[in-house]
């Protein structure tokens, strides 16, 4: 899978509007001399290759987190309401204050999605309750359902946001750079240390709850870890790309297809498979209505629902 990421940053380099040949790619990267080309690779390219990368790994990671932290194969990340928040964040931002620059839109995404998903946890865990995973789901699902209907009353209101608005919320790497990439880095990184902790506490908990708490595991505080992890790594993907459907719900049960239940090999496989998804669906959309382009976000979906439902059919995938 190391091998499939590499070959699709390579292909996402040479493939596009123009095609670029590989030695112009390598030239480019790695010995510019201000060629036209060279302009396009390191200006236009690099960025949102790198963008597809960290994208696709956070949406990966974050998706095996909430199943094994869920014991839910089915749960999607954005059930933590973060895709709500970003949206409803980036769509106050344009119709209130006018601000259309990307540049400026990931830190109101980053900011919705931290609020969104805050509310889910402190509304989960009210009276001193645990935060059970149940209990978040259905938060998180009214939080996204009052937010969505709130980005629609506003859309309705200043119907000249829509336009702005409309390229950002299907999901899409077009027009990202290292401004965009830069800004969620922090976020990414804090996320994944939180991932990389996780894997020993995911296995237990898949043995039961009980069996988990009497083999030393600290449920409550492993629980808050993982999904604050979940919330972190979601927040920075949807920041950098838009809200992409099915690449965090698809990526673990290809890692678990591929190597069984261990989370200890199920989460980094998970981020590759991501960054193989994002990728690949990236340079379709480019390709298919030459040279005019497909948006990301239209692609996964189109991919990726006869993909899960050939998955979920399958007993052997289902069952793990």
């Amino acid at each position: 899978m190391a091998i499939c990421c590499a070959i699709a940053v390579a292909c996402s380099l040479a493939i596009g509007a123009r095609v670029i040949p590989p030695a112009e790619v390598l030239a480019a990267v790695f010995a510019p001399v201000g060629t036209e080309a060279e302009v396009v690779v390191r200006d236009v390219r690099v960025p949102r290759t790198l963008a597809g990368v960290l994208a696709g790994a956070a949406l990966g990671i974050s998706g095996a987190l909430m199943q094994g932290h869920t014991r839910n194969p089915l749960a999607d990340p954005g059930i933590l309401g973060v895709n709500a928040g970003a949206a409803f964040a980036v769509c106050v931002g344009i119709a209130g204050f006018g601000i259309t620059a990307l540049s400026q839109q990931v830190w109101l995404a980053l900011a919705g999605a931290g609020l969104a998903s805050g509310v889910v946890f402190v509304v989960g865990a009210a009276r001193g309750r645990e935060p059970a995973p149940v209990t978040l789901a259905l938060v998180g699902t009214v939080v996204t359902a009052i937010l969505t209907a709130l980005t629609s009353a506003v859309l309705l209101l200043d119907s000249a946001s829509i336009a702005s608005f409309r390229f950002w919320t299907v999901g899409s790497l077009a027009g990202r750079g290292v401004a965009e990439v830069s800004a969620v880095i922090p976020f990414l990184l804090l996320g994944a240390f939180l991932a990389v902790i996780s894997p020993r506490a995911l296995n237990a908990i898949a043995l039961g709850e009980e069996l988990a708490a009497s083999l030393g595991h600290r449920l409550v505080l492993a629980r808050l870890a993982g999904l604050a992890g979940v919330a972190l790594l979601t927040a920075a993907a949807v920041a950098v790309a838009g809200p992409l459907i099915f690449v965090g719900l698809i990526s673990p049960f290809v890692a678990r297809g591929l190597v069984g239940p261990d989370y200890r090999l199920v989460l980094p496989l998970a981020g590759l498979v991501g960054v193989v998804t994002v990728l690949v669906a990236d340079m379709i959309g480019r390709l298919v209505i030459h040279p005019e382009e497909v948006q990301l976000g239209i692609v996964s979906a189109l991919l990726g629902g006869p993909l899960f439902i050939w998955f979920v059919r399958r007993r052997r995938l289902a069952g793990l």
